[in-house]
């Protein structure tokens, strides 16, 4: 009898982890999204909160992309970094914390920075989605063109830097956006490169880019980020970095929920 009552507990703690979420989208939507993969590429201030917040609405399976190591200047808005996890990598870390969250779910951590050379390896897995978060913009419209050519629904990130205002978050067809100096390189990079003009769902601001407000300190051109490894070495440091800009977590995880929110709309919509 007690053995029963621990199977019948069991089974209803599973079924009750999503049941607030099952509330408002419904059980067939909740169902669905079980049987989904998505793909999120680039864990940082956006691409860290977006992870977590799909396998806390459901998504049964979830591929995390990102070469990198947490470094403790993540810590203002990155959701992996704290005290124990720096100089880990972050696809591993979190691959872990969504582990605790839904034991249930097919979590994979992909340690690769991607690019034209990556990019079979990791789109040959066939993702039902992919919610972009790079920031090297070059990587960044390969894999849109890349998504494009294969047929592959994709969600990308703007410009979170430098925006003090969620409020100003918006969704929109890349052709449609504005004010967003990232979106408009990105717009230039696609046209001319690859021909494509439109079809892109984008998570942007609307809000101007803010201007730094800080005043220039003796640790501004300290490195103390973790070296990447081996073939990562020289695709990612501070040497690398032409300007680092501001940016705060309450922006960028909000464009990693409008982003969520997006995926969500989009498997509704595939129902």
């Amino acid at each position: 009898m007690i053995e029963v009552e621990t199977r019948q507990r069991r089974k209803a703690t599973e079924q009750l982890r999503f049941h607030r979420g099952e509330r408002l989208l419904g059980s067939p939507l909740i169902e669905d999204l079980k049987t989904r993969h998505v793909m999120v590429i680039g864990l940082g201030g956006v691409g860290s909160w977006a992870a977590e917040m799909l396998v806390r609405t459901g998504v049964g399976t979830l591929t995390a992309v990102d070469f990198d190591k947490i470094c403790v200047t993540n810590t203002n808005r990155q959701l992996h970094a704290r005290k124990g996890t720096i100089g880990k990598h972050k696809a591993r870390v979190m691959v872990e914390r969504m582990a605790a969250i839904n034991p249930a779910a097919n979590l994979h951590a992909e340690i690769s920075f991607y690019n034209e050379a990556s990019s079979a390896n990791l789109l040959d897995k066939k993702p039902d989605l992919i919610l972009d978060a790079i920031d090297n913009l070059s990587a960044k419209c390969h894999l849109l063109a890349q998504c494009k050519e294969r047929g592959i629904p994709v969600i990308s990130s703007m410009g979170a830097a430098a925006r003090l205002d969620p409020t100003q978050i918006r969704c929109a067809d890349l052709s449609a956006t504005h004010t967003d100096p990232m979106a408009r390189s990105i717009r230039k990079i696609l046209r001319k490169l690859y021909g494509i003009e439109e079809g892109i769902t984008c998570v942007y601001s609307a809000e101007p880019p803010n201007a730094a407000q800080s005043t220039e300190t003796p640790f501004d051109h300290v490195c103390v980020c973790p070296a990447p490894d081996g073939e990562f070495r020289d695709l990612h440091s501070c040497d690398h970095r032409n300007i680092v800009l501001g940016s705060v977590g309450f922006v960028t995880a909000s464009f990693g929920m409008a982003m969520v929110a997006a995926a969500v709309e989009h498997f509704r919509n595939e129902l």
